[in-house]
This record gives C-alpha cells, structure tokens and sequence, in this order.
C-alpha cells in the first residue's frame, strides 16, 4: 500500500494583522477574498466560493505598498477547507518577486522587533 505524504510548506508564512485583498481567476473559477497569511512562495486565502483543488489561477493581490495589484501569474491550489485554499506560487514575474520578498522581509523585520519589545517588556 501506497502511503501519502502529508503537505509541507517550506518558508514560514507569515500571519498577518490586516488581510489583505485579493483577486482570482482560473479555467473554471474567477472570485475574490482575503489573503490571512503570505511567505515568498505561497499564501492562505479566505474566501466565499472555493476553486477546484489543483486548479491554477491567475492573483492580483493589494497590498499596502503601492498603489498598483501585485501579480502572481501562476498559483495553484494546495489545500482547501470551508471558506479558505493554500496556494502555492508557480510563476511570478521577476519584479513582482522581487517587490513580494521585500514585502514579505519588511513585515518579518516588523514582527521580530515587535516580538523583541513584548519579551522586554515581561
């Protein structure tokens, strides 16, 4: 008997305080949601009506950064449950990559120090 191995991610991903929106499309699902947490290679997003497990899909992500959606071109779903899919980033173009990770690095920077104040503090 064949035994599956259970789904591992392999960067942190990052809770975040605010969830951000996001935009999807794919061959058999177009919606919205919020985005609930995000690392440099996937993100969790909560939403109304889920995508098809495995399906790849088209993100336009808003972030507080900039003005302009972040594009993530290919995404594909990982995990779903109720009202929220794990995806995992397949193709991102080279300065929006570049725009997520340091993303991504500035809002771990902020946590770490957060976390360092509270420890001072008790």
């Amino acid at each position: 008997m064949e035994q599956t191995k259970p789904y591992k991610r392999e960067h942190y991903r990052l809770p975040l305080p605010t969830a951000y929106p996001v935009m999807f499309a794919g061959a058999t699902a177009i919606g919205e949601g919020t985005i609930t947490n995000l690392s440099v290679l996937g993100c969790t997003i909560e939403c109304a009506a889920l995508p098809p497990y495995a399906t790849n899909l088209l993100l336009r992500v808003i972030l507080p950064d900039r003005q302009e959606s972040l594009p993530i071109d290919e995404a594909e779903v990982r995990w779903m449950d109720d009202r929220r899919i794990g995806v995992q980033f397949r193709k991102v173009e080279r300065a929006a990559n570049l725009r997520l990770h340091g993303f991504v690095w500035d809002r771990m920077l902020e946590r770490l120090q957060t976390m360092k104040q509270e420890r001072a503090r008790g």
